[in-house]
C-alpha cells in the first residue's frame, strides 16, 4: 500500500451546527477536521480507535476564520501530514466553499497507550503499521 499524506472530503453544513446568526458555530471546525482525520485513518484500513492498544489525543490546535459557512452550504475539506516525529503528528487542514478558503486549522496529536483503565497515558513511539501507511506531504513547508 501506497504511503498518504493528504485526504480530501466534502461536508454540507447542518442546521444544529450553526448559531442564531445562521453561521456555523467556531466550535464545530475542530469537529470537521477530526471527521476527515477519522475518514483518512479508514481510507488505508486503519483506526485511531477500535482494539487499538493506542490513543491519540490532542495536544495542541489553532484556528484561523476567514469567512463564514452558513446553513447547507457545502464545503471542502484538505486534511495534510505536515509533521511527525517519533510520538507525535501534526495535520494541517483548509476548509474551503468554492475557491474562497474559509478556515484553517492545524492540530498536533500524540501517540499514547495506558496500562489500565485508570492508568495515566504514556507517550510512546508511532507503531510501524501505521508509519507504513503514513508520510509527510511534500509540500508541508508552506
Amino acid at each position: 500500500m501506497k504511503k498518504q499524506s493528504e485526504f480530501r472530503t466534502t461536508r454540507r453544513v447542518q442546521f444544529h451546527e450553526t448559531d442564531a446568526a445562521g453561521v456555523v458555530h467556531f466550535s464545530w471546525y475542530p469537529r470537521y477536521m477530526e471527521e476527515a482525520e477519522h475518514a483518512f485513518w479508514r481510507s488505508v484500513g486503519l483506526s485511531v480507535a477500535g482494539d487499538s492498544p493506542y490513543g491519540w489525543p490532542r495536544v495542541s490546535l489553532s484556528c484561523e476564520y476567514l469567512y463564514p459557512l452558513r446553513f447547507e452550504d457545502e464545503f471542502d475539506i484538505h486534511l495534510r501530514i505536515v509533521a511527525m516525529s517519533d510520538r507525535t503528528m501534526q495535520y494541517a487542514c483548509v476548509f474551503s466553499l468554492g475557491d474562497r478558503k474559509v478556515a484553517t486549522l492545524r492540530m498536533t496529536t500524540v501517540c499514547v497507550t495506558q496500562e489500565g483503565p485508570n492508568a495515566p497515558f504514556r507517550s510512546t513511539s508511532i507503531p510501524a503499521v501505521m508509519r507504513e501507511r503514513f508520510e509527510v506531504a511534500a509540500d508541508a513547508a508552506e
